[in-house]
């Protein structure tokens, strides 16, 4: 394993448990900690930006540049996400299993769509 893997691992792993973490104890009303939950979560996510930063340093890329190919990534990615995530949402608090599973599958397919947004389609 590459010096550069293991590090983006390491930090990938701390953050998204960061990320966990905060967003368990935003969300899970017995805990009573929405506060801390929102600043574990928000540093679970500069961690992650950190991450990011750090491997592609390793690796001597280039820093990323934003133009519209990359914004509507990362929009349709976010999007399909949620939807994904309210749909779980739907499943499992909320008891409407059947609109759950709609809007789980509608997610699930807003993020397929990303593999030829960012792969192609090649003959």
């Amino acid at each position: 394993m590459k010096k550069s893997s293991f590090v983006a691992m390491v930090l990938g792993t701390v953050s998204v448990v960061l990320f966990a973490l905060g967003m368990c104890m935003a969300t899970i009303p017995e805990w009573d900690a929405f506060k801390p939950g929102i600043m574990f979560g928000c540093v679970g996510l500069v961690f992650g930006l950190i991450t990011l930063i750090v491997w592609r340093k390793m690796e001597h890329k280039q820093p990323i540049h934003l133009n519209g190919k990359t914004v509507l990534t990362v929009v349709i990615g976010v999007v399909g996400a949620l939807a994904l995530g309210v749909g779980m949402c739907f499943s499992m608090v909320w008891g409407e299993l059947v609109m759950g599973v709609v809007i789980g599958f509608v997610g699930i397919a807003i993020l397929l769509c990303l593999i030829p947004l960012t792969k192609g389609i090649k003959d």
